[in-house]
């Protein structure tokens, strides 16, 4: 059923909140125990960005990846990364047609509404920056045409620890364009006996059926962008990334990429509270899935033990709060 967007910002978001409550509840049906992953899952696709789901093998990345798109009924993608795919492997190729006798496109695996990107890492930097422009643009250009992707566009790509064997770091201009990067985590023991009993003889994802449509997700998109954010707000999300920037234990701060991504994904984190303001609170809860991974730690700071997430948890934690004078 279509949400319908011709009525009051209070209905919309009540849609919202109903529609994302039906997929947040069709994934948690594979998912178990990771209510907080799914969430940020959920926020990204309503904040219109990209998804990096870096975890070890084995804890269910690509399964949220999967269950996720099968609950949304729109066209949907897998891309294997393999040290030896090629970009037009993933974008699309300009193939000879001997009867017409002219050249025609035939796209690649980008083109879909949610694309699937497995172990993104142990592809080549060349093969990943393939991505860098329908991330940020929304459109493909090959042998000089311009091919448009259609709306919603999401990339959820999956990588290892960059400690593992075989793996590639990435750009960090790839990094940047990824909204929010999560980790699952191992399952609580109870959810890993559940996940024994549930999944030991058949897949979750037979049993997922489509809860939304890619209509609604669009217009879901539409509801979240009127969410207000004060200017006091604005002024805080910028003090926060500018912090990152002057950190002596950090060699490369956020971007204003990151301030526009912080910004989106804080107005989808209250929409699906059912709120129409952002709140300090949605900010600091996405400070660190938002910025951590776009963030380069200084050799003393790896020396020392700091990593990017705990330098940001301690911005947040002394950044003074926006007040009104």
């Amino acid at each position: 059923m279509a949400v319908e967007m011709g009525r009051d910002p209070a209905s919309a978001l009540d849609d919202l909140v109903t529609v994302a409550g039906r997929i947040a509840t069709a994934v948690e049906s594979v998912i178990d125990g990771k209510a907080n992953a799914v969430r940020l899952t959920l926020t990204v696709l309503l904040a219109e960005g990209h998804l990096l789901i870096e975890d070890v093998p084995g804890v269910g990345k690509t399964m949220l990846a999967k269950a996720l798109a099968r609950s949304i009924d729109c066209s949907v993608r897998r891309i294997q990364f393999t040290p030896d795919l090629l970009p037009s492997d993933v974008t699309g190729v300009s193939a000879f047609n001997q009867e017409r006798r002219e050249f025609e496109f035939k796209p690649g695996p980008i083109f879909a509404n949610i694309v699937v990107g497995d172990e993104i890492n142990r592809a080549s930097p060349k093969t990943q920056s393939a991505l860098l422009e329908s991330m940020e643009e929304g459109q493909v250009t090959v042998d000089g045409t311009t091919f448009p992707l259609e709306s919603p566009f999401i990339v959820i790509a999956t990588q290892n620890p960059v400690e593992m064997e075989g793996t590639y770091p990435l750009p960090e201009a790839q990094r940047d364009r990824f909204t929010a990067r999560i980790s699952i985590g191992y399952p609580t023991a109870a959810a890993e006996m559940e996940m024994i009993d549930t999944h030991g003889s058949a897949s979750p994802l037979d049993d997922v059926k489509p809860v939304a449509h890619a209509t609604d997700i669009r217009d879901l998109a539409v509801a979240v962008r009127g969410v207000m954010v004060s200017d006091l707000l604005k002024q805080y999300v910028i003090n926060l990334v500018n912090a990152t920037r002057s950190h002596e234990d950090l060699r490369l701060g956020a971007s204003p990429r990151a301030t526009l991504h912080l910004l989106r994904a804080s107005r989808a984190w209250a929409a699906l509270d059912g709120r129409d303001y952002v709140i300090p609170d949605d900010v600091q809860a996405l400070a660190v899935p938002v910025l951590a991974h776009r963030l380069l730690p200084t050799p003393e700071a790896l020396v020392a033990g700091q990593p990017p997430e705990q330098v940001l948890a301690g911005i947040v934690a002394r950044l003074p709060l926006p007040t009104r004078r």
